[in-house]
């Protein structure tokens, strides 16, 4: 491995350890904000006089809502960086995958919002069965799919951690 390569590869795990060491607030601190100001924006055009409050509880259509650190999902935006750092590629790319996965999964996470607020408003009967099911197993799927898809736009063709162990042993066999 060349010498830019070993700095590269331990930059990469090095973030995501940073990262994880503070129990994720970075994610909450960007991601909570860029979640409720929409969800509030949008829930205001539909329902007319939504109203936000503090700790994130949204009033809107005869319906309360808050929106908890589980809706903004600051785990899932970790995985999905995760995903990118571990794998590897060239820095313009690596920024064009994160961009495109963290803004993806913002916006389907607000859609996920807005839709169960709709349902929440008409008082559908399995709300609660579904609101869990989607959170469980949704969500899973939601964030297995955006990197799939974020692999075949970007055209990535390498595994996370695999490669990088992969050519850690190529480079230490050939010495």
């Amino acid at each position: 491995m060349k010498r830019n390569e070993v700095f590269t590869l331990g930059a990469r795990y090095i973030i995501l350890i940073l990262l994880g060491l503070f129990n994720l607030k970075l994610f909450y601190l960007i991601f909570t904000p860029l979640t409720i100001y929409p969800v509030f924006w949008l829930l205001s055009i539909f329902y007319g006089n939504a109203n936000l409050f503090p700790a994130n509880l949204i009033f809107f259509g005869g319906s309360y809502a808050q929106i908890i650190p589980a809706c903004v999902a600051g785990a899932a935006y970790y995985l999905l960086l995760i995903l990118n750092l571990t794998t590897p590629m060239s820095i313009t790319k690596r920024v064009k995958s994160i961009s495109f996965i963290f803004l993806i999964f913002l916006v389907l996470n607000i859609a996920r919002i807005l839709i169960f607020a709709g349902l929440l408003v008409a008082g559908y009967q399995y709300f609660d069965l579904t609101h869990k099911l989607t959170w469980y197993f949704g969500s899973t799927i939601m964030v297995v799919l955006i990197w799939f898809v974020n692999v075949w736009l970007f055209k990535i063709n390498n595994i996370p951690i695999y490669t990088d162990i992969r050519n850690i042993f190529e480079d230490v066999s050939r010495r």
